[in-house]
């Protein structure tokens, strides 16, 4: 499934969740996205503790590219 906003490339070197929900709320704001969406994006991203649900999460709303 392609990324709700597919221009935006957030590119992180950390699996960590706080560090995704970071990355690509950041980016969301330097592409000029909503408030409301970015704030959807959030609770979205919130609402689950499992790692791999917060990427899937993250990949879905920006291509997400991770640098290990």
């Amino acid at each position: 499934m392609a990324p709700r906003y597919p221009e935006i490339q957030i590119t992180v070197h950390s699996r960590n969740p706080f560090a995704l929900i970071g990355a690509v709320r950041h980016g969301l704001r330097q592409a000029g996205v909503e408030r409301q969406e970015i704030q959807a994006f959030s609770r979205e991203a919130f609402d689950t503790d499992e790692e791999e649900e917060i990427e899937r999460i993250c990949g879905r709303w920006a291509h997400l590219v991770i640098a290990d």
